[in-house]
């Protein structure tokens, strides 16, 4: 079966599982964020929406997870919506919107109108996934705004590695996802990292990565696409080159939780190094690391604060 074939019989397969259910479940409020609600046809959408980005058929033996991965999701982007529209945030990049929409269709071999058709076949207002995209945009945006003074990057770091690739005839690049699992108190981490391993093997890395992890990059399971080694942090360059093609990295410690990369594949890139581009490209990653950071430690700390209520029949 061919790949546009099978992935249009994975999108019947969403849309027929998902007109039963729509038909089963009376709509009904699910739960409040603050002063926003949450019904149950906001989660059912939500299930149509991650099982057509990730490619994923519906399976009945994961349904719990599924439908944890589906709440969990609504409720962050609700909590996130909260906190833009106390700072009246409003700006974004709309190129930045376009390019993400794009992604999105590039993730599944079609381009922008067929995604579109996908979801109009499975009665959803794309409407949505602009909503999804732009509240990201939004909330990255705010945490750039309100930490922009906390970005000191360490130049001497920036020149050492600099100094690694001045000579490099090649680079490599590395195809990579992540997940990054909440922190644990010492005496319980093997523990926490024995189980997390497990779920990978009996999960997937993807849905293990739906599941727990708290970086942004969950929702996608995890990818965080090519990395050109030259903006890998020498904090972790180490972990991803010693690991191999198909594995996982050894678990890296960090303030927000526990890091665990996997190596997908790698290639080299034949180049002539600009160091000022070079230079740009370290400052740049440095940066985003750090406004990762930020940006779960607010959105934890906004978790904790923020009134959630769940309502069931």
């Amino acid at each position: 079966m061919s790949n546009i074939k099978k992935k249009i019989s994975i999108f019947i397969i969403i849309f027929l599982f998902l007109v039963e259910s729509n038909a089963a479940i009376k709509d009904s409020l699910f739960a409040t964020v603050a002063d926003k609600a949450i019904t149950r046809s906001d989660i059912i959408r939500e299930i149509k929406i991650i099982l057509i980005l990730g490619g994923q058929s519906y399976d009945e033996s994961k349904k719990d997870q599924i439908d944890s991965t589906a709440i969990q999701s609504v409720i962050n982007r609700k909590i996130k919506l909260t906190e833009i529209e106390k700072y009246n945030f409003s700006s974004f990049n709309s190129q930045d919107l376009n390019n993400e929409l794009k992604q999105y269709a590039e993730n599944l071999d079609m381009d922008l109108v067929s995604l579109k058709n996908i979801f109009e076949t499975n009665e959803i207002d794309f409407s949505n996934i602009i909503l999804r995209v732009k509240t990201e945009l939004l909330w990255n945006g705010l945490i750039f705004q309100l930490y922009k003074d906390r970005l000191s990057i360490n130049i001497n770091e920036i020149n050492d590695q600099l100094e690694l690739i001045q000579d490099k005839k090649e680079i490599e690049e590395y195809l990579i996802s992540e997940i990054i699992a909440k922190p644990v108190p010492s005496n319980e981490l093997k523990s926490k990292i024995d189980k997390i391993k497990k779920k990978i093997s009996t999960d997937g890395f993807e849905n293990t990565a739906r599941d727990i992890s708290i970086a942004e990059s969950a929702l996608n399971g995890g990818d965080l696409g090519w990395v050109n080694e030259n903006v890998i942090s020498s904090k972790f360059r180490s972990k991803i080159i010693n690991t191999p093609i198909g594995s996982l990295s050894e678990p890296i410690l960090l303030p927000e939780g526990i890091l665990i990369f996997k190596v997908r594949d790698k290639k080299k890139l034949k180049t002539i190094v600009n160091l000022e581009d070079a230079k740009d490209q370290l400052v740049n990653a440095e940066k985003t690391k750090l406004l990762n950071m930020h940006s779960l430690s607010h959105f934890d700390n906004l978790k904790r604060s923020i009134s959630i209520n769940y309502f069931y029949e």
